[in-house]
């Protein structure tokens, strides 16, 4: 597959993929386009790969790791908005606000936790390409992956509750 066409297919998981490790969208698009410019350069060695879809996600959450070094995040995230902010709407879909409160619930985890959680089940990675995107050994994918499912189940239901 040539590089405009894995992009064409993959960028907007990509970018959500980074939204989900807990990066804002804003500042996801602009890992995604770095991560994908140093695939550019190398495009021959990652179509190559055994799993071009793995050695993507290596860059990108190696590019992940390397901007957040570089940056400071001024912001302080609270539970308490300012009155007359945030607006409610009736009839909102169930499926919108499970991933609202798995998106919350994940923003709480451990960055471990969240990295295995994310690259397993909405990156669909197995267990080998997330433990080469990590750096780690399978086994401890598996075992962060059993952690991270045991921690995440009583933080969707209970903001599912609220």
């Amino acid at each position: 597959m040539d590089f405009s066409t894995y992009v064409a297919q993959r960028r907007p998981r990509l970018v959500r993929t980074v939204v989900l490790l807990g990066c804002p969208a804003a500042d996801a698009e602009d890992i995604v386009q770095s991560a994908l410019l140093k695939c550019y350069r190398s495009w021959r060695r990652v179509s190559a790969a055994d799993e071009p879809d793995a050695y993507v996600h290596r860059v990108l959450v190696t590019t992940l790791y390397d901007a957040r070094k570089r940056r400071w995040n001024g912001e302080l995230p609270t539970d308490d908005l300012p009155e007359g902010v945030g607006v409610e709407v009736a009839g909102v879909e169930a499926a919108w606000v499970e991933g609202v409160a798995v998106r919350r619930a994940l923003a709480t985890m451990s960055p471990d936790h969240r990295e295995v959680l994310v690259l397993r089940y909405f990156a669909d990675l197995g267990e080998r390409e997330t433990a080469r995107v990590l750096g780690v050994a399978p086994g401890t994918v598996k075992s962060r992956t059993s952690r991270a499912l045991q921690a995440l189940a009583p933080l969707v239901a209970a903001e599912e509750t609220s």
